[in-house]
């Protein structure tokens, strides 16, 4: 009773910080001079970036507890990072090649931070793709928490290609109070909901595990008889 009160609780705090942000990049949230309303695009792309990195952090840790406890619930928290992570790492690159044809009149340019974006999702991809082609749980683990700890060597760079290095990308985008505001509340709520998915993604997991352990077990016990 207590777990599905946290989880009705969890539901309702995300629909509120959701809603709000939609409000508030609607209504609230100022239109910028000179891009006028593609200007919003900045706020989801600032937050899908933010959980792109985090989620990459996550899946190191878990990978990394892994590889100390050899415990494959970590395993679990590693997949449904990576599979989020992907996702708010390609919804970055969407976004911000919007915004940049919207600033820049160009869909992409090979900008340090835009160059070390897209390696972070070949990461999330190569961990993925390498995830996907191993049947043994335990070395599915192995190589997806190595892959995951040294791909997450990019993260620093994508945080401070600009800088670090010149480019078009800007380092902190002038923003004024009212926009500050309006990103947080669209960082908050977008963090909420991923964290959210996170959660129920590696319960999931845990019960494919569970299933599919259940059946290997019936199946060598009907074997032997």
């Amino acid at each position: 009773m207590r777990a599905r009160i946290i989880g009705n609780l969890g539901y309702m705090l995300v629909a509120v910080l959701l809603a709000a942000a939609i409000v508030a990049v609607a209504l609230v949230a100022p239109t910028e001079e000179s891009m006028g309303h593609a200007q919003r695009i900045l706020y989801v792309h600032v937050a899908v970036a933010w959980l792109g990195m985090a989620a990459f952090l996550v899946m190191a840790a878990a990978g990394g507890m892994y590889l100390w406890r050899h415990d494959l619930a970590w395993d679990d928290w590693a997949q449904a990072a990576t599979e989020l992570g992907w996702l708010c790492s390609a919804l970055t690159l969407v976004t911000g090649s919007l915004w940049a044809h919207a600033a820049w009149n160009t869909w992409w340019t090979w900008d340090p931070r835009l160059i070390t974006s897209f390696i972070l999702w070949a990461g999330y991809s190569t961990c993925l793709l390498a995830r996907a082609n191993l049947d043994d749980p335990r070395r599915r683990a192995r190589l997806g928490a190595v892959l995951a700890i040294v791909a997450a060597l990019d993260v620093p760079w994508v945080f401070l290609a600009t800088r670090w290095f010149r480019g078009m990308h800007p380092a902190s985008p002038a923003m004024e109070p009212t926009m500050r505001a309006v990103l947080l509340v669209w960082v908050l709520g977008f963090t909420a909901m991923v964290v959210l998915l996170l959660v129920h993604r590696r319960a999931q997991l845990r019960l494919e595990n569970i299933v599919a352990d259940l059946e290997a077990r019936n199946y060598t016990a009907s074997g032997q008889k």
